[in-house]
């Protein structure tokens, strides 16, 4: 039992060293180097999906901490040298219905905050925008039905990068949302089964062809939100990035009137060009 605190001694101070904490440190918006853990939370839902997590990591921990001990004790105090006639003792009322019962408790208590959150995610508030993706091969194309918008969103090339722009991830064309809105995304492809996922947000659902499903979110940060297509979908599956910039709602009201314009402008310039 004392090697096995030693050794318990030792993991706690080494994943408390500064060269673990960098690499357990979170990204918010995209991924960063040696990142071992969830992105951070930028929603309602990815902060319950990130304590969920956290909560059921501790049960299993304690579990096989005391399986282990369990185990090591059984070793040492039952071997063949301290126990030269062994028992013949064939079963335990007592033991039999607390290792049936225990793990009763133990899945209940899994189990209720586990639908707490499907729940959450499942129950979509009133959307203040919404909008709709589509995947093709291999790119993202969006439509904000009640302000007709719409656009393709395609992954900017490396030669073409500008500073602060990461790789694989920045696109010409971003979804822009305003801070603290319910988002609503309607998700469908024209060809085959692609997957909208942006870890920061907590949303990952398929893009099936045929077929539109929703999914939800809300972010409570400002800021630029990272994502990839999370299914493989054919030989360009990995260039098919998602980029959401979140701003405040006097931005977001001025990216759309921008929009609009530039949508409205050709037509003007074509009219004009015809008398």
């Amino acid at each position: 039992m004392a090697i096995l605190f030693r050794a318990m001694t030792f993991l706690a101070a080494l994943l408390g060293s500064g060269a673990f904490a960098t690499a357990f440190a979170a990204g918010t918006g995209q991924p960063q180097p040696w990142q071992m853990t969830f992105q951070g939370a930028a929603t309602p839902i990815m902060e319950q999906i990130t304590d969920f997590h956290d909560y059921v990591n501790i049960i299993i921990i304690v579990i096989t901490l005391f399986v282990l001990a369990l185990m090591i004790y059984v070793i040492f105090r039952f071997n063949e040298k301290k126990n030269p006639e062994p028992s013949r003792t064939s079963h335990n009322t007592l033991l039999e219905v607390a290792w049936t019962v225990i793990p009763i408790f133990i899945l209940v208590a899994i189990a209720i905050p586990s639908f707490r959150l499907l729940f959450a995610q499942y129950d979509f508030p009133k959307a203040d925008v919404s909008i709709t993706a589509t995947g093709n091969q291999w790119y993202w194309s969006y439509e904000y039905p009640d302000e007709g918008i719409s656009f393709d969103s395609i992954m900017v090339p490396e030669a073409n990068l500008k500073p602060g722009q990461p790789r694989l991830l920045a696109v010409d064309n971003e979804v822009v949302v305003p801070v603290g809105a319910n988002v609503v995304v309607g998700l469908k492809a024209n060809d085959v089964i692609h997957n909208w996922a942006v870890p920061s947000f907590g949303v990952k659902l398929d893009a099936v062809p045929g077929r539109l499903q929703q999914t939800w979110f809300r972010a409570e940060k400002e800021g630029w939100f990272y994502g990839q297509c999370s299914e493989l979908c054919g030989r360009n599956h990995a260039f098919m990035p998602i980029a959401i910039h979140v701003v405040s709602q006097e931005d977001y009201d001025q990216w759309v009137a921008s929009k609009k314009s530039a949508a409205v402008e050709p037509k003007g310039k074509m009219a004009s060009a015809q008398e």
